[in-house]
């Protein structure tokens, strides 16, 4: 990427962040108000015209406008910063799959797929008291097995008692 390019994506990034604070403050709702206040005092002033109307609805819709792009830019580095930190979680715990990390590359149907697979794992973890006993579906079943079998067992020695 030329450096012009870099320079002018650093100065929008830099804007963005200082605009997206900005609007996000009380002061910016009570100012954005305060007009709606003052345009809505103006009516009577002006007939309630189509221009005193379209004063309003042109401020209002221009202003939208760029701020879902201002906004979207923000939101985008956020979303990229969490996910980083999300990733480096996964990759540094030693119970976690790494098979999660960069997860949001994958398909509708591939995440449909993995949370199903976490669905499944949660109902056959369900009884486990330990959070961290299993980390897939076949040690998830065989850990549910054995507890079938061990609860079956003492079952029996009761029964022969």
């Amino acid at each position: 990427m030329p450096q012009s390019q870099k320079t002018f994506f650093s100065v929008f990034d830099s804007f963005s962040k200082k605009v997206t604070k900005a609007t996000g403050s009380p002061w910016a709702f009570f100012t954005a108000m305060l007009i709606v206040v003052v345009w809505a005092i103006l009516g009577p002033v002006f007939g309630f015209s189509d221009t005193w109307q379209l004063v309003i609805n042109t401020g209002t819709t221009i202003i939208t406008f760029l701020m879902v792009f201002v906004i979207q830019q923000s939101q985008n580095k956020d979303t990229v910063a969490l996910h980083l930190k999300l990733n480096e979680l996964i990759a540094s715990s030693e119970k976690a799959s790494n098979r999660l990390v960069d997860i949001e590359d994958l398909t509708e149907e591939e995440l449909d797929k993995l949370k199903r697979f976490y669905i499944t794992l949660s109902e056959l973890a369900e009884n486990e008291d330990d959070s961290f006993a299993s980390h897939s579906i076949d040690e998830a079943k065989r850990n549910h097995c054995e507890k079938v079998v061990e609860k079956s067992d003492g079952v029996k020695k009761q029964k022969q008692d």
